[in-house]
This record gives structure tokens, C-alpha cells and sequence, in this order.
């Protein structure tokens, strides 16, 4: 294949450590029976392959029960998994403009229901939200606040510890979406005052698509999104209560789980601190980079700001699909463009007319790839 210069690290991390291929490799040949339906050495094998990546992940989100933590194939599933699960008629629920539809469509289903009434919390051009306006939206029938940790358009990040405090003040639960924090930020549960944290495997945990996984604080019953064999009481008509058989019916991807668990190795040896500390210095390079550009708008914080590892942006007078195929098919960088499925925060933006190109980093990104996208970026917008 071509040599490519990837910036769609918030879509899809790549390229994966080694040692992710090598663990699924490893599932494959050794681990490849039932976890948790039967005692022969390759089913309790495959159990130890779940477990393991559980403990990796319970270090990793400071989560003190590994079988708090519920594997699925992705973010969107979980967040389906915790939004229904715990939502009844008559609750109300305050989200925020910066959501993934991911958030936003199941709510909205629900509200059109008429299960559910819902309430989205503004959101500025740089992607902060007004506590204050926040606090206003409590009702005595709030029961769930859902809150993306970073934006995947903006890259700004919301203050999860004073949204937690909110909803202790106004006994509200608090599920985040770590689709652009897990692994790229520290992120800790207990710290935070997070009830449910949603996060995927393929993105900052460097793991392979089709995994992701939910944490559910020990003390909250929600109710399962699938129902059917889990290999324990086999003999009962109902879903166990035994967590976390009772929200991962069926066979579960036990070889995405493997590399799952050695993208969380590779984290934990590096530090997401340290991971994030190199992603923001090259979003600053980025943001320095494109700003000199005649009509560039660059969206979410300022320089200097904090912010996750990506950079949105639109230049007047170029249309944002064709500068990123054009990326691609000139230079072979790849970056995303369009509407991100949030189009709350594009409206927050002002760019729902036009979307926008996101580049966005990894640990794996150099400063040189980095320099070069700035250099084909400042060639395609020099042509007016």
C-alpha cells in the first residue's frame, strides 16, 4: 500500500501497536472456544482473555470491580445500553450540543415516544458550555445527564467534575462519552463522579474495531439491551443479575477483546497524560500552522487551550469535501470531512452550511507528518 500520512485518529486510530495483532493472533489459535461456557482449558483460556482486558481497563479508568466494566461492539451500543437501559416514561434528561448522535438519536427516539422529554445544554463556538444554564435545566424528574467528555468536532473538553457535582446536587446520574477522552486524556471514575462511562476500543485504546465497552457504577441496576445465554444460570427464564453476564448475551468477540487488552497495555506504558500532552502540542502546530491562510476559521478552543487531539476547521471559499479529497488523492493524507454526526455542535459552530475538515492526531503521529499536511493544506487554498 501507498505510504499514507493519517490524521482520522478520532474516526479510527492507526496504525495499531504490533502487539494488538500479535494478542488477536494469539486468541485466534490458542483462546478461540466459548469464554464462560465450558471448563475445558480453551473455554476458561478465552475467560482469562475477557478478565485480563477488564483488569486492564479497570486500572486504566480507576474502576475498583473489573466486572463493573461491560464489554460491546462499540460506543454507540453501550450508550444505547445505558441511555435505555435506565430511562423510564416520565424522566427527563439534559445533554448537551456537543453530543454525538450516537446520544442525541436514541434520546430523540425516546422523546418522540413520548417516553422521555429532553433538554440540550448550549454550547459557545469554542465549545464551552454555561454551568449556570445547565443548572437551571434540573427538573425534579431529571434523571440522566449525558454528556460527551470532548467534542469530536470542537475538541474541547467539558468539565465533567462540576456537571458530577450538579447532578449529586439534584440526584441525577451522569453517563460520559469517552469516545474521544478514553485513552488520550486521564480519565478516572471515582475522581470525576462519573456513574457511567461509555468509551470504544478502536480509537485512543489503540484496539480493533468492534469493541468498546460501559462501566456501570456498582450501586445502579440498568436494564439490559439483549437478552439470551450467557453460560450462567442457564436454568433461569430471566437475564442473571451476576454482573457482567447480565448485559453480555451471546458469544462475545473474544479475539477483538485480546487486542483490545494490549492497546490498554500499550496506554498504561505509556501514560495518557503523556499521550496527551503530545497530541495537544501538535494540534498547537496545527492550529499555528493553518492560521496564516487567507479565510481560515479554525473551530473549538483557542491556542493555548486545552483541547483533545484534533483540529476542525473551514477555509472561505473552498468547499470542505473537496479540500479533503484532495488531501487524499494529491498528498495521501487522509482527514475527514462533512458533519462528523454531530450536528448540534456544527450549529453551535456556524458551520452547518459548509461542515468542516478534522484532522486529528495519535501517540503514532510525527511532527514531519504534521508539517506536511500544513504545507498541502497552504498549496490547495493558494490557487484563488
Amino acid at each position: 500500500m501507498e505510504k499514507i500520512i493519517y490524521l482520522d485518529h478520532a474516526a479510527t486510530s492507526w496504525p495499531k501497536p504490533p502487539s494488538v495483532g500479535e494478542a488477536m493472533l494469539n486468541a485466534l489459535e490458542f483462546a478461540g472456544a466459548n469464554p464462560g461456557r465450558g471448563s475445558h482449558r480453551m473455554a476458561v483460556q478465552a475467560s482469562r482473555v475477557l478478565f485480563e482486558t477488564r483488569k486492564g481497563l479497570a486500572t486504566l479508568f480507576g474502576i475498583k470491580n473489573p466486572n463493573d466494566i461491560v464489554f460491546g461492539s462499540n460506543t454507540t451500543e453501550v450508550l444505547n445500553l445505558a441511555i435505555r437501559g435506565t430511562l423510564q416514561e416520565g424522566d427527563h434528561v439534559i445533554a448537551t450540543m456537543a453530543e454525538h448522535n450516537s446520544v442525541r438519536r436514541p434520546l430523540e427516539l425516546l422523546r418522540k415516544q413520548g417516553i422521555i422529554q429532553v433538554d440540550y445544554v448550549p454550547v459557545d463556538g469554542s465549545g464551552s458550555i454555561d454551568l449556570k444554564k445547565m443548572e437551571h435545566m434540573f427538573r425534579e424528574n431529571t434523571r440522566l445527564v449525558v454528556c460527551t467528555h470532548s467534542s469530536n468536532l470542537l475538541g474541547s473538553i467539558l468539565p465533567i467534575s462540576e456537571i458530577s457535582q450538579l447532578c449529586r446536587k439534584h440526584q441525577a446520574l451522569l453517563l460520559v462519552d469517552a469516545a474521544q477522552s478514553a485513552g488520550a486524556m486521564p480519565v478516572d471514575v471515582g475522581q470525576l463522579g462519573i456513574d457511567m462511562l461509555a468509551f470504544p476500543g478502536h480509537k485512543g485504546l489503540l484496539g480493533p474495531q468492534g469493541t468498546g465497552g460501559l462501566y456501570i457504577a456498582p450501586d445502579i441496576d440498568v436494564q439490559p439491551l439483549i437478552y439470551g445465554g450467557t453460560g450462567s444460570q442457564s436454568e433461569a427464564l430471566e437475564q442473571p443479575k451476576v454482573r457482567p453476564d447480565r448485559y453480555e448475551a451471546g458469544t462475545p468477540n473474544t479475539i477483538g477483546i485480546a487486542g483490545l487488552g494490549a492497546g490498554v497495555k500499550q496506554v498504561l506504558t505509556i501514560s495518557p497524560s503523556v499521550i496527551y500532552q503530545h497530541e495537544w502540542e501538535l494540534t498547537q502546530h496545527i492550529m499555528e500552522g493553518i492560521s496564516s491562510i487567507k479565510g481560515v476559521r479554525i473551530l473549538g478552543p483557542e491556542m493555548g487551550q486545552p483541547r483533545t487531539g484534533l483540529v476542525s476547521f473551514i477555509v472561505e471559499g473552498y468547499d470542505a469535501a473537496q479540500l479533503a479529497f484532495q488531501l487524499d488523492r494529491k498528498y495521501s493524507i487522509a482527514v475527514r470531512s462533512g458533519f462528523h454526526c454531530t450536528p448540534l455542535a456544527h450549529e453551535a459552530a456556524g458551520t452547518t452550511d459548509t461542515g468542516a475538515v478534522r484532522a486529528s492526531v495519535g501517540y503514532s503521529t510525527s511532527k514531519d507528518e504534521v508539517d506536511a499536511f500544513i504545507r498541502a493544506v497552504i498549496e490547495l487554498t493558494s490557487d484563488k
